[in-house]
């Protein structure tokens, strides 16, 4: 949002300092982006006057000319410059501007310095417009009346000395879209004094030739309210100076008067206007309505744009005048030869505008503020003032006012707690005061409930008024205290559970050599699919693009996009992980934390020992279960075959206790990596840390280190089973036969094949398995370890029908 000192001024009375607006604009919220002080830039160039200007001696293009100057300013000590000039009308008595040695030229890019030409001594410049950077006229030097004051700063006699300032303007804030919403703001903190807008109607004196009509089925949310009305007999000329300086100063090109002074309305009031050439208009209706998708406007910007089913088109007899409430056609555009105009102001869904804005991939300043929402109530007196605008500076002769719709009703009030201020943001401000700044920004104040106005349709809660009053009173004076002890002794922990449990995930994954990455909780409706995602449940009503439309319903689909990324650009072994949440729906309790980790490609660099190879699913199983152990999972859970649709089936599982699922791990299917564009093999896994049981016991310490100082027993068993029998099955057994004693079973080889068959018998295979025995209260006898032996061999047999290898 740009907008220069003099037009603030029009809104605010104010003796303040540029300064000091613009250290209370980005106190206030509205952070200054930059400032163009043309009295930094122009300040040095001075009104002077040519005393003799002579031939050059030794140049016949050149004039050698005598200047008088005034460098300390009008009436002060008088100082005579020799200046050679190639410009054709330098002339003896000319009054001129002039350039003192120095100054930096901002046509040029050049600093002056004294200089020699042709054997002359020259110091400093007479200018020229375009040196000046106010037009591109570099035909001769700047000629100005007689009477111009000698001595004085060219752009106060000018008029040019307006600072232009930038704001950020942030999306909540529609109302600061306006020069008036942003001198609002300035005057509620104390810095002047808002000037009353006062707007009489102007009263038709014709019918309106031209009738609206807004389409039944757009009338509740598309497009509430329509209205305008015939002005004849303009004549469209040029826009007054005052004006066209305006324009220019923010970046805009005057066009006509009847162009500029809607521009002019956007940015000042905040209220965008369209003129229609009436004459144009074929049927006397313009009817808005869902567009039937396929129609084509060649708009106002030169391009054609092409309607898709359901966007709200402004239409004649004769087919699409304009892209609703983001820019009119060229057909029904006025002209030079304008006389009779038809003057629009309407009312649109913030939302819809968005979503046709981003479609058709089509920017304009009318775009910009109504799907940020401009003031609804203001649409009547906004067409009422334009009116007055067009009738003063192009003539003409109004006609009365034609209306469909009616103003959306935003009518709403939230309690009024002064103590809250206090509470929320920990300042102390009088109640008195804070009615005082609710009232300077518009907002109605009656007993304990507070009125937000039309134009602010941020305000949707209470703290919201708590935030308005801090805003105005400024966070600066928010003050350093620590934060009261409630009880004695040590203070209770201050992370929840489950954020210990992030924490505790996130340094074991960075631990384990995984680079964290922190994506977008958006993703587009393609990949949300992939992953079981891109309901209407987590569609996104006002996505920030097209690739992020719906939330993310795992983590997966950021990780692989990110390892896309990086494959592009060489890095092709990769090891990612993320921790936050995934959505399943909308709704509060409709989301989950995940801790996921990614592996693409191989493990370990290249060496001269063959010690690289492809990640497989058991790297994915064992980090997953790394961080399932340091979250304090159970060492004994079930792993089922039950995996979503994402991984490779047979080449994944699933980590449960019981119901209850705690991690998912295995190959990424190769369907998904050709989708997402990743180059494999690539393994993942995702750990819900919500899902571990919460230890029983609730101590600030560590359990006591359980050890034995009984000697440990292994012993090996091999047995035979059917090629179709699962190790896990077999472990599972063996851990069953003695839970007291049993501290690890673990498998240490498989023998399986043709050779194994031609051995063991076709269809089966061997399985070797190591046992650990830890006694805890006397040493294993050979007779003690060999009923643990058989217990293991009957509870194997007994589950899985194997057999003791021989």
């Amino acid at each position: 949002m740009k907008f220069t000192l003099s037009w603030l001024k029009d809104h605010l009375e104010t003796d303040a300092p540029l300064d000091a607006i613009l250290e209370a604009l980005t106190d206030l919220g509205l952070e200054v982006e930059g400032v163009e002080d043309p009295a930094r830039i122009l300040g040095a160039f001075r009104i002077c006057r040519v005393i003799e200007a002579q031939p050059h001696p030794n140049a016949d293009r050149l004039r050698l000319c005598r200047v008088e100057t005034y460098p300390d300013g009008p009436g002060g000590r008088v100082e005579e410059v020799q200046v050679v000039c190639g410009a054709p009308n330098a002339r003896t008595g000319l009054v001129g501007v002039f350039a003192p040695v120095g100054t930096h030229v901002p046509g040029t890019g050049v600093d002056l310095k004294p200089g020699v030409i042709r054997g002359v001594d020259s110091n400093g410049m007479l200018c020229s417009e375009r040196e000046l950077m106010l037009s591109d006229d570099h035909d001769g030097i700047i000629d100005l009346p007689t009477d111009a004051p000698l001595g004085a700063r060219f752009i106060d006699w000018r008029g040019l000395n307006d600072p232009m300032v930038h704001i950020k303007i942030t999306p909540n804030r529609p109302d600061a879209l306006g020069v008036r919403g942003i001198a609002r703001d300035l005057a509620a903190r104390g810095l002047g004094r808002l000037k009353p807008l006062e707007i009489a109607p102007v009263p038709g004196t014709f019918a309106s030739p031209v009738r609206v009509e807004i389409d039944p089925a757009l009338k509740d949310k598309g497009c509430p309210l329509f209205a305008g009305r015939v002005i004849r007999g303009v004549t469209n000329g040029p826009s007054p100076d005052w004006l066209q300086r305006r324009l220019k100063a923010i970046g805009l090109r005057p066009i006509s008067a009847l162009v500029d002074i809607t521009n002019l309305f956007t940015f000042d009031l905040n209220r965008p206007l369209h003129v229609f050439d009436a004459d144009k208009v074929a049927g006397g209706v313009l009817r808005i309505h869902p567009a039937a998708g396929g129609e084509e406007l060649l708009a106002l910007d030169g391009k054609t744009y092409r309607f898709q089913p359901g966007m709200m088109a402004i239409s004649d007899a004769g087919g699409p005048e304009s892209i609703g409430g983001i820019m009119g056609g060229e057909h029904s555009g006025c002209t030079g030869g304008t006389v009779n105009v038809f003057l629009e102001s309407a009312y649109w869904d913030p939302i819809t505008i968005a979503a046709t804005g981003r479609a058709l991939k089509v920017n304009s300043d009318a775009r910009y503020r109504f799907e940020r929402g401009v003031d609804p109530e203001f649409t009547l007196p906004g067409l009422e003032a334009a009116t007055r605008m067009i009738l003063d500076l192009c003539g003409g002769e109004a006609s009365e006012v034609v209306v469909d719709g009616a103003v959306p009703d935003t009518a709403r009030s939230y309690r009024f707690d002064p103590a809250r201020a206090s509470r929320l943001v920990g300042m102390d401000i009088p109640e008195a005061d804070q009615r005082a700044t609710l009232a300077a920004l518009g907002f109605r104040v009656e007993g304990d409930r507070a009125f937000p106005p039309s134009w602010r349709p941020d305000v949707q809660g209470e703290a919201d008024l708590v935030e308005e009053v801090a805003r105005i009173a400024s966070l600066t004076r928010l003050e350093g205290k620590p934060m009261p002890r409630t009880r004695a002794g040590v203070p209770a922990p201050i992370l929840t559970p489950g954020q210990l449990r992030e924490r505790t995930a996130r340094r074991t994954l960075a631990a384990l050599g995984y680079n964290e990455c922190v994506t977008y909780s958006f993703i587009d409706a393609g990949a949300a699919a992939l992953f079981g995602g891109g309901g209407d449940a987590v569609r996104i009503e006002n996505p920030i693009s097209s690739e992020m439309t719906h939330m993310r319903p795992d983590l997966l689909p950021g990780l692989l996009r990110a390892a896309a990324r990086n494959q592009a650009r060489g890095f092709m072994d990769l090891a990612l992980f993320e921790v936050g949440p995934a959505f399943s729906g909308g709704e509060p309790g409709e989301q989950a934390v995940q801790a996921a980790g990614l592996l693409v490609g191989a493990s370990a660099p290249r060496d001269p020992f063959g010690s690289r190879r492809a990640v497989d699913l058991y790297d994915a199983k064992a980090d997953a279960e790394a961080v399932l152990a340091a979250l304090g999972a159970p060492a004994r859970v079930q792993i089922g075959r039950k995996v979503p649709g994402w991984f490779h089936p047979g080449r994944a599982g699933v980590v449960a206790l019981g119901p209850n699922t705690l991690a998912v791990f295995g190959e990424i299917h190769p369907r998904i990596l050709r989708e997402m564009d990743v180059k494999g093999p690539a393994v993942a896994f995702t750990v819900w840390p919500a899902n571990v049981p919460q230890p029983k016991a609730k101590s600030a310490s560590r359990p006591a280190l359980a050890m034995s100082d009984l000697q440990a027993v292994e012993r090996d068993f091999a047995f035979v089973v059917d090629s179709g029998v699962e190790a896990l099955a077999l472990v599972s057994a063996a851990q069953g036969a003695d839970k007291a004693l049993i501290e690890s079973v673990r498998v240490f080889d498989q023998f399986a094949g043709d050779k194994a068959e031609a051995q063991m018998g076709a269809g089966k295979k061997s399985l070797a398995i190591t046992v650990r025995l830890q006694p805890q209260d006397k040493t294993l006898t050979e007779k003690d370890i060999e009923a643990v032996s058989a217990k293991i061999v009957e509870k194997v047999q007994k589950a899985t029908g194997g057999t003791l290898r021989a």
